[in-house]
């Protein structure tokens, strides 16, 4: 079931630890957040017998009905720890399946994503401009402005984004195939900017590199990538706070329907596999509504009697 041993109570606990790690690095989560995400882990690793990493569907089910007596808020939260625990063990390797869908889910409204309005982007790649006008250009603000055009041009996750290959990205080719979560392949259409500053970054990189991103002997890390993006972030005078690798995907999936885009379309660009994931980014503004009952209505433009 699993790609490492997970044994014993002590490996929850040092899972628990990089997972609460990654969640305040990468996720830029909340003190409180991490408490609860904290407890709750500890209690059903507890109610596991400290195989909380190790539970198969039919464990995780059976703890979910423990919780019957709970609110649903309370089992809402729960349930998310553990859903984003297991998504973790899985993007990490650790696991080769995701059991947390027999997690409950009580049917508590999901909250809007967080984005960027039009503004914050604009001063981000402003910054990354300004930026590039040093000559002669510094390798870093080469890759920073490759990283950024491929997370808002083509709505990367930030796993996807740091484990890229180096010929991923190719010249003549205005998209790339990814396999995202579960292993479904989708294809992303690359922008030609994106392309040229992934063209830029790439020449500075030993031809025989095995990562398009590299970093010692691995690949960028998804913590690294969150830590330059928050340095860019001050740098563009956009609170620091509001902007993370999954904030710009989000900018990502909103502008573009926002522009007109076609929500099939999106689910297909962003991987999801269930296209009521993709509905969540269809919050739009009341002006924009009215705008659109006027222009489109058919009764729109006519005149009242």
């Amino acid at each position: 079931m699993t790609e490492h041993a997970l044994n014993g109570a002590g490996e929850d606990r040092a899972l628990i630890g990089r997972f609460l790690e990654m969640m305040a690095a990468q996720a830029g989560a909340a003190r409180n957040t991490l408490a609860a995400y904290e407890s709750d882990l500890r209690l059903a690793s507890e109610a596991l017998a400290g195989k909380l990493a190790e539970a198969d569907a039919a464990a995780l089910a059976r703890l979910g009905e423990g919780w019957s007596g709970l609110s649903r808020a309370s089992i809402a939260r729960k349930s998310a720890a553990l859903r984003r625990f297991f998504a973790f063990l899985v993007e990490e390797e650790l696991r080769s399946d995701d059991p947390g869908a027999a997690l409950p889910r009580p049917g508590t409204a999901r909250g809007l994503p967080k984005s960027l309005d039009h503004g914050a982007v604009d001063r981000l790649f402003a910054a990354i401009a300004k930026r590039l006008e040093r000559v002669p250009p510094d390798p870093r603000d080469l890759r920073l402005a490759a990283l950024v055009e491929l997370l808002y041009g083509s709505g990367l996750r930030a796993s996807e984004l740091v484990t890229l290959p180096f010929a991923a990205v190719a010249p003549d080719r205005p998209y790339l195939i990814l396999k995202g979560k579960g292993g479904r392949e989708r294809l992303v259409p690359i922008s030609d900017r994106a392309r040229a500053a992934v063209a830029a970054w790439r020449a500075t990189l030993p031809p025989r590199s095995a990562w398009l991103f590299p970093s010692g002997a691995r690949h960028l890390s998804r913590i690294r990538l969150y830590q330059l993006l928050k340095e860019l972030a001050a740098e563009a005078d956009v609170p620091p706070e509001r902007v993370s690798p999954h904030v710009l995907r989000h900018a990502f999936a909103t502008h573009l329907l926002e522009g007109g885009a076609d929500l099939r379309a999106l689910q297909l660009m962003l991987g999801h596999a269930d296209i009521a994931t993709t509905e969540i980014y269809t919050h739009v503004d009341s002006r924009r509504l009215v705008d659109l009952v006027n222009s489109r209505h058919p009764l729109g433009d006519r005149a009242i009697r």
